[in-house]
């Protein structure tokens, strides 16, 4: 018998107030409720994935969704610390932005992303870009991150849904 899979986590590192509203509601109207957590910058991000501030670290699996053009830390420089990390080197990252930008893509996927997305139209492009993510999370066979660090083992299922204590993603 197939051992369940753990809940997948979701950072939304954001910092345009009407872009994560847009990638929210994209989320509810998916019925996905995964824990979500927002970072404004990269920097805080940053914070939420290492668990500083007296916080501890977003739970893995976990899967990030990262704007390029965020102040105190862009997006392609979190991705890259992130790279640089030997507990968060394997993350799945996606970025979704208004970057049409080659050179940004080429930096991104030099940088492992498991997907570019642009934030063409806010309605439509982020309830399909959340749609290939959820997608993407229920068929790929995760890691035991934890299990391979600490020795210990979960049984939660992907498929049970619910809100990170830190999440600001209520509607």
């Amino acid at each position: 018998m197939m051992e369940p899979s753990r809940t997948v986590h979701i950072l939304l590192a954001e910092d345009d107030l009407i872009d994560e509203k847009a990638f929210l509601r994209a989320i509810e109207k998916l019925r996905i409720t995964n824990p979500v957590t927002v970072a404004r910058d990269g920097v805080e991000a940053w914070e939420i994935l290492k668990g500083t501030n007296g916080r501890p670290p977003l739970p893995r699996p976990n899967l990030l969704v990262l704007d390029i053009n965020m102040p105190r830390m862009n997006g392609l420089e979190l991705l890259e610390r992130i790279r640089e990390d030997a507990e968060l080197h394997d993350s799945i990252v996606f970025m979704l932005t208004t970057s049409n930008d080659d050179e940004d893509k080429i930096e991104a996927f030099e940088l492992n992303v498991a997907g570019y997305m642009l934030k063409s139209d806010v309605g439509k492009s982020f309830i399909k870009a959340v749609e290939l993510m959820d997608n993407y999370w229920r068929v790929v066979e995760f890691p035991r991150a934890a299990t391979r660090r600490t020795g210990t083992t979960t049984t939660d299922d992907r498929r049970r849904y619910v809100r990170h204590p830190d999440s600001r993603g209520v509607l």
